[in-house]
């Protein structure tokens, strides 16, 4: 399996953040702006004076650690991990002084499953990104990541590959990413479990 589950619901986290704040959606190929993240060309022409940056994007391979290839670990290492380094990165210069930025890992840095070792690893990856990438940010920035559990909405597509896990409804995630967003934390892990 080449594809990565969906388990974060962007529309929940941008209509909930809307309410407060003036959202820009990016996507791959659509929204209000588009952007290729495993490009930093493209994401450096994104950015304007911002006070936060959400990525709640970044894709994974699923196969068994006997046969994942060299390619399906770049899939989440070029993705996953580096795309949402890449964005914060470029984001950093044009922050406003004390703006966050909220990253994406996902349950399955805490708890496997089959064909989940690639996932499980990018996540702890980009977690510990985040609790280091926090003591250096400057501009009072702050950076957090929000690890979730499958959402309700994904379980028709998706919960066979998660027995046993208690989904979460997307509004419930959202909520998360608004208090990274507005609250104060930073290198912080919010995690979402049901």
């Amino acid at each position: 399996m080449t594809s990565s589950p969906r388990l974060i619901n962007a529309l929940a986290v941008s209509e909930l953040l809307a309410q407060d704040h003036d959202v820009i959606r990016v996507g791959h190929t659509q929204g209000d702006a588009t952007v290729d993240i495993h490009d930093k060309a493209s994401i450096e022409v994104l950015f304007a004076k911002i006070d936060a940056l959400v990525v709640a994007t970044g894709n994974v391979a699923f196969n068994s650690v006997t046969q994942m290839s060299d390619e399906g670990w770049q899939v989440g290492l070029n993705s996953k991990l580096m795309g949402q380094i890449n964005l914060t990165r470029a984001a950093i210069p044009y922050l406003n002084e004390k703006g966050s930025i909220t990253l994406t890992s996902g349950i399955l840095s805490d708890e496997s499953i089959n064909w989940g070792t690639s996932a499980s690893t990018i996540n702890g990856a980009v977690e510990h990104f985040v609790k280091a990438a926090a003591c250096e940010l400057p501009k009072g920035l702050r950076i957090n990541v929000v690890s979730p559990t499958l959402l309700e909405e994904s379980v028709p597509k998706y919960g066979v590959f998660f027995p046993g896990f208690v989904p979460v409804p997307g509004a419930t995630v959202a909520q998360a990413y608004k208090k990274s967003v507005q609250g104060v934390q930073t290198g912080q892990i919010f995690k979402v479990f049901g």
